[in-house]
């Protein structure tokens, strides 16, 4: 009996890495294809619509790319918001959450204000109103004051300092510590896996901005890279072949298409570098703070 046991066991384990190869393949093909596409001469690309692995590899799409002033300049402007952005927002939605796992006088009815927001956003036209009257319009700070505290990361990191131990905190006002004290010198170092989890959210929100460029910023130099990809793809598009930017292309044997799938890897990147590093902070980050009561 255990004979057949363990030979269905067995089975049942090959069948499930068999299907785990499978999904994991068919969400790898497109990223390979991206790639491959990206670095394909003129003739691979002509040879074949479904390119995976290129003749003769190229980089001339991505010297073209970054010939661009605009596209190098939407890079810098990227990693600024995101580099700034994701500061701010740990800045505030910590110190808020501290706030929050405190006792004190209308704790209850601003926690309650959070979470209403989880449920009703104030729409598009008010936020727009909101951020004209108080001058963001055409400036960076559009793109990163608007959404500064996560109301779910809020509630989240809450739980998280409400689950470390008094005693800690009781000690330190025994020493003489200030609520101040407290919080960067006690609360900030413990949840350091919890922080790394939430600055990888608000770091590829503030990566992957698109509409909010759109809608607040006129100034085509302000633009951030997804923006930039953007009108890449519209003016390297099919319909747009009468375009001069991909008669250019065409004229210099460069595919319209091989500029497109550059920039998609160019924009991709960089969060796929940074994730595998920050990824081991999740269980113990979110998950821990997630289930304190």
């Amino acid at each position: 009996m255990k004979y057949y046991h363990d030979r269905w066991t067995v089975l049942v384990d090959s069948l499930n890495v068999f299907l785990l190869a499978l999904v994991a393949l068919v969400t790898f093909f497109p990223f390979f294809h991206v790639l491959a596409v990206s670095f394909a001469s003129l003739t691979d690309y002509l040879r074949s619509p479904l390119l995976l692995w290129p003749e003769r590899w190229s980089t001339e799409a991505y010297t073209y790319v970054f010939s661009s002033s605009a596209f190098t300049t939407s890079i810098y402007v990227s990693v600024y918001i995101t580099v700034v952005g994701t500061l701010i927002n740990l800045a505030v939605t910590s110190s808020m959450a501290y706030a929050l796992s405190r006792r004190f006088v209308g704790q209850k009815i601003i926690l309650l204000m959070v979470l209403l927001t989880l449920f009703f956003s104030g729409g598009l036209i008010p936020t727009y109103l909101v951020v004209k009257a108080t001058g963001l319009i055409d400036t960076l700070w559009a793109l990163m004051l608007p959404g500064a505290i996560n109301s779910f990361n809020l509630i989240v990191l809450r739980q998280f300092f409400q689950g470390l131990p008094p005693e800690l905190t009781e000690a330190a006002v025994i020493d003489g510590a200030s609520d101040v004290q407290i919080f960067t010198k006690i609360a900030l170092p413990l949840s350091k896996p919890a922080l790394a989890a939430f600055a990888l959210f608000y770091a590829v929100g503030h990566w992957n901005t698109f509409f909010d460029g759109i809608l607040y910023l006129n100034n085509s130099d302000l633009w951030p890279i997804q923006v930039q990809l953007r009108q890449i793809v519209l003016l390297l598009s099919p319909g747009a072949f009468a375009n001069s930017r991909t008669l250019q292309l065409w004229s210099s044997q460069i595919p319209p298409d091989t500029v497109q799938m550059a920039a998609i890897v160019i924009a991709t990147l960089p969060i796929l570098v940074v994730y595998p590093f920050l990824q081991k902070y999740f269980a113990s980050g979110v998950l821990i703070g997630a289930i304190k009561s």
